[in-house]
């Protein structure tokens, strides 16, 4: 008896010091944890040229064909200009400039624009949704050449999925 009270005790304790614990407490705020590296820390390159744009759009556009879907590509350089873009027959007009902005948004922030869509569908980060000049729907991807950002892939014309998959065969052009 007397060992399980001290135990309880010990319990107890633990719990109403901090520190005295084992485990670590995760942060109450999740945003207020200090990656040890900066994320999305690409540096930029030399801007793609346009055979590479064309190479990343036709194989981006010959994967939407093979599927059935009707894409708006677009490859814009690593200052966030546009050099290549392609608009499928019957694509979604409102598309155009989606797939610009995506493929902006990637390149400006270095990372997919997957990131943004989670960060506001998967941790309520709504706050993402106040920066300048980003889109949080998937389909924008970052072109990557000898560890340096070249430019960015853009796709719009289905549901975010589609517009994913067919950017993905085309920034695998470039991003092996």
């Amino acid at each position: 008896m007397k060992t399980a009270l001290s135990f309880g005790a010990a319990v107890g304790l633990a719990v109403l010091v901090p520190g005295l614990a084992c485990a670590q407490q995760p942060a109450a705020n999740p945003l207020d944890v200090i990656p040890e590296k900066m994320p999305f820390n690409t540096p930029y390159g030399p801007p793609i040229g346009l055979k590479q744009a064309q190479t990343a759009i036709q194989a981006a556009v010959d994967e939407a064909m093979k599927r059935g879907w009707a894409m708006n590509v677009a490859v814009i350089d690593s200052g966030g200009n546009l050099v290549a873009f392609e608009r499928m027959d019957n694509a979604q007009l409102a598309s155009i400039s989606i797939a610009e902005h995506k493929a902006r948004t990637a390149v400006r922030y270095r990372r997919p624009t997957r990131a943004f869509e989670d960060a506001v569908q998967k941790s309520g980060y709504t706050y993402i949704l106040s920066l300048d000049d980003v889109i949080a729907s998937r389909g924008g991807i970052p072109l990557i050449e000898n560890g340096k950002i070249i430019g960015a892939i853009g796709c719009s014309g289905g549901a975010g999925s589609q517009d994913e998959a067919t950017c993905t065969v085309g920034a695998h052009t470039i991003n092996k």
